[in-house]
């Protein structure tokens, strides 16, 4: 097993068969996870990652270890993905499917996220977008912004038409207090 990611880097770009099965294994799931956020089921998940993958191995020489490799992986499967999206002229769902979640502790903290979840969706589309990326993906306004093809402060006001729209929500009967807190 390679363990040096220089190592497994030039052995991929060598031609090595099985350094590439090792680095797809290895940075599959990061990506994997990215392309969970757009795609609404299973087959449509793996033809963004799979896409997203041949992207990586395609541009793999252009890496300049200036940052994490899997930042790096990341960000090429999540332009594959938005590029796919471009491509066919429609938006990403954005969709949180079950078999995306990380098993929970209680069935309270469940309930919880699922709420938000759900408030989350009501948002128009844009700012869902933008609020995914900057709370949930942790991508910066600058980032964000050369993502989705406008500008920094575009991207703020999203950001900020989000967050208000989810305070109004939260604020209404059922969400004054926090029903799950014992």
């Amino acid at each position: 097993m390679i363990t040096d990611e220089r190592t497994l880097v030039e052995r991929c770009l060598a031609g090595d068969r099985r350094a590439q099965e090792v680095f797809y294994r290895r940075f599959a799931p990061a990506g994997l996870a990215i392309c969970r956020r757009y795609a609404s089921d299973r087959d449509e998940v793996m033809a963004l990652l799979n896409g997203g993958m041949m992207k990586v191995f395609s541009k793999l020489d252009q890496f300049r270890w200036e940052g994490s490799l899997e930042g790096w992986v990341k960000r090429l499967v999540f332009n594959a993905a938005i590029d796919q999206f471009r491509k066919h002229k429609k938006r990403p769902t954005m969709e949180i499917v079950d078999w995306d979640r990380p098993t929970d502790d209680t069935a309270t903290h469940s309930l919880y996220a699922e709420d938000l979840c759900k408030l989350i969706d009501l948002l128009p589309e844009t700012s869902k977008e933008v609020f995914w990326l900057f709370a949930v993906e942790g991508y910066n306004h600058a980032e964000i912004a050369g993502r989705l093809n406008f500008s920094e402060g575009n991207s703020r006001w999203h950001l900020n038409k989000a967050r208000q729209i989810l305070r109004e929500k939260l604020q209404t009967n059922p969400f004054k207090s926090n029903r799950y807190a014992g």
